[in-house]
């Protein structure tokens, strides 16, 4: 079979590998998580009031949890938060040793091309702005996640040991701040993961074979299809990379 001239080896192996392995271990450890919080649905002890929380006291839906009982999903919470760490290592290092961290940290310009990315989604800039391999809202979601991901371990052994990781907990404003700051930066980094998801269905769709083979045809990049939200979804590809040698 005739390989297309415009079909490139754009993901590693690594970043697939790691890519699926939070997949799973995400969904696993927010729905534990959210399990645990059922127990005591509040921030606050009782008898107090925590004033972020206007649902204070009321559960989770049993169906967005995982684990079926309290230490069942504790069990899971903890195993998958091990696997998330070790996973993250993992990923991070290869950015770092492969050189691939400089296509996810911010560099000077990146808020100026987000908005013009932001003007293009809105039908106000015609032509998709130039991006390489990913434009500067991904770069800014992909640099986030690894923060919230910190933030997320961080406040969640403050949990664990309250008392022996003392200062840490003390850090996050004690007990009850450390459980909420472990809630919403879970919630962000879920939304972020739901964005990004979005995304590839309603606008880069082919980057699911990156995702899976490691190949990707730049034909069909978005940049190369002009292509917004849900708009030229299956169009034809145009412009020069629809016949550009392989890079």
């Amino acid at each position: 079979m005739t390989r297309s001239p415009t079909l490139v080896r754009r993901t590693h192996w690594v970043i697939r590998l790691t890519h699926w392995i939070n997949v799973v271990a995400i969904v696993v450890m927010a729905g534990s998580g959210l399990r645990i919080f059922n127990a005591y649905p509040a921030f606050a002890r009782p008898g107090e009031s925590f004033p972020l929380n206007p649902w204070e006291g009321h559960a989770i839906p049993a169906s967005l949890t995982f684990g079926r009982w309290l230490g069942g999903a504790r069990h899971w919470h903890f195993a998958m938060m091990w696997l998330l760490v070790a996973n993250a290592l993992l990923y991070l290092g290869f950015l770092f040793l492969h050189g691939e961290w400089r296509d996810v940290v911010p560099r000077r310009g990146d808020a100026r091309d987000a908005l013009q990315m932001i003007r293009f989604y809105l039908f106000v800039r015609k032509d998709h702005p130039h991006q390489g391999k990913h434009n500067a809202l991904q770069k800014s979601a992909y640099f986030a996640m690894p923060i919230l991901g910190a933030i997320i371990v961080l406040s969640g052994l403050a949990i664990w040991k309250p008392i022996t990781l003392g200062v840490l907990t003390a850090l996050f404003g004690g007990y009850k701040w450390a459980r909420f700051v472990h809630f919403v930066a879970m919630t962000l980094l879920l939304l972020l993961a739901l964005v990004h998801v979005f995304m590839v269905f309603a606008v880069d769709p082919y980057s699911l074979r990156s995702m899976v083979t490691g190949w990707y045809d730049e034909a069909r990049s978005p940049e190369a299809r002009n292509a917004r939200p849900f708009y030229h979804l299956v169009a034809p590809a145009k412009g020069p990379a629809a016949k550009g040698p392989v890079r």
